[in-house]
């Protein structure tokens, strides 16, 4: 029973890996095809100093790809997912100060962005859209182990047989406690050979 509820686990792990995978994959290249308009979105959060818009608006889909293909192969997974966690924290809490301020903007989290018409902004679907995507990420964070990943494939072997080793061990323990071996030394003891 254990073993198909870790199977089931690790399923809704990888799907759950392969849709932030997507996340990340798709707002990073609809940013880097246009650049120009990531660059305007960036600049209508009116919160970075001009001489940084430029920069954030290169590095941005450049982190937001690098995060997708280190969670779409499942490679350092936990760190990635912490990571991921931080940055969408940071996409919500821009969202939301625009709100708070008064801005009428897109929040270019998947390409375009930049000022848009009064009522025409989107704050709450937006910040529930990220928290939705954060939640993906607080997953993997918690439960990093997914199927057909490189973290499984690098480390998984090794954490599989220690935690076999151990469901043997619990096994071999007798109801008063003592371990296989415990019980075969007082056995041995018993019948004069030890």
């Amino acid at each position: 029973m254990l073993a198909s509820r870790g199977r089931l686990l690790d399923g809704i792990g990888t799907l759950t890996r392969l849709g932030l995978a997507a996340v990340w994959l798709i707002s990073g290249g609809l940013k880097l095809a246009d650049p120009g308009q990531t660059y305007l979105a960036v600049q209508a959060y009116d919160v970075l100093p001009q001489s940084l818009v430029g920069v954030v608006a290169t590095a941005m889909p450049l982190l937001e790809i690098t995060l997708g293909i280190f969670v779409l192969f499942g490679f350092v997974t936990r760190h990635v997912a912490v990571l991921s966690g931080l940055v969408l924290v940071a996409f919500i809490a821009a969202v939301a100060q625009s709100w708070a301020r008064g801005l009428t903007i897109d929040c270019g989290c998947f390409g375009g962005g930049g000022q848009v018409a009064p009522g025409e902004t989107a704050y709450p679907q937006e910040i529930a859209r990220d928290a939705g995507f954060l939640a993906l990420a607080v997953w993997l964070a918690v439960r990093p182990r997914t199927s057909l990943s490189v973290d499984g494939w690098l480390w998984g072997t090794r954490r599989q047989r220690l935690a076999e080793e151990r469901v043997e061990e619990q096994m071999r323990k007798d109801a008063s406690g003592r371990s296989g071996t415990d019980r075969a030394e007082a056995t041995a003891a018993a019948d004069g050979r030890g």
